[in-house]
Order: structure tokens, then C-alpha cells, then sequence
């Protein structure tokens, strides 16, 4: 992941967890990566902006070094896509209920 993604996922990790103050947990530390912060989510909802600023809305199901498993795809009833893990620019996660 390049430096650029970093700085946008750090972005919008930094805006949300403002706002959540004591909700559900996210941190990013040294080292991790995309493919870590949705490990860490698997199971939950998450929106993922690709490059060219699509985005897609789902619950992670699988994620390996190359792909993410997304299943229960907003306003896509019965898919599930799966995404080049590398196109991946953002991880969006809802914090606060």
C-alpha cells in the first residue's frame, strides 16, 4: 500500500474515532496494513473506496494477501463481490451505532 493510501485511511480512522469517543474500537498502529484492518473486521460492515473513488458496501467475509470477500452487498441484493485487496485506497468503518 502506498503512502498516499496510509494518509486516507489514517484520514478518515482519525475523523471517525472522533466522533465515536468510546464506541467501537479501530487503531492503527506502525506496520499494519489494509489487509489487517480488515482482518480485524471480519464478520462487521465496512465500506472500502477503491481507486477511482468507488466504493463498496458489505461484510467482510474472507481476506487473503490478494483478495477481500465482501457478502451481503448494500443495494445489491443476493451478491457478493470479491476485490483485488491491492485496489483497495480506504477502509470506512461505522463506529458508533
Amino acid at each position: 500500500m502506498g503512502f498516499k493510501s496510509m494518509i486516507v485511511v489514517m484520514a478518515a480512522v482519525g475523523v471517525f474515532g472522533l466522533q465515536a469517543a468510546g464506541a467501537a474500537e479501530i487503531s492503527v498502529k506502525s506496520g499494519d496494513s489494509i489487509q489487517k484492518l480488515l482482518e480485524e473486521q471480519k464478520g462487521k460492515r465496512v465500506t472500502v473506496r477503491l481507486q477511482g473513488n468507488d466504493e463498496m458496501t458489505g461484510k467482510v467475509r474472507v481476506v487473503t494477501k490478494e483478495l477481500l470477500h465482501l457478502g451481503e452487498l448494500a443495494g445489491r441484493d443476493y451478491f457478493d463481490a470479491v476485490i483485488d485487496l491491492h485496489k483497495v485506497s480506504a477502509v470506512i468503518v461505522r463506529v458508533k451505532e
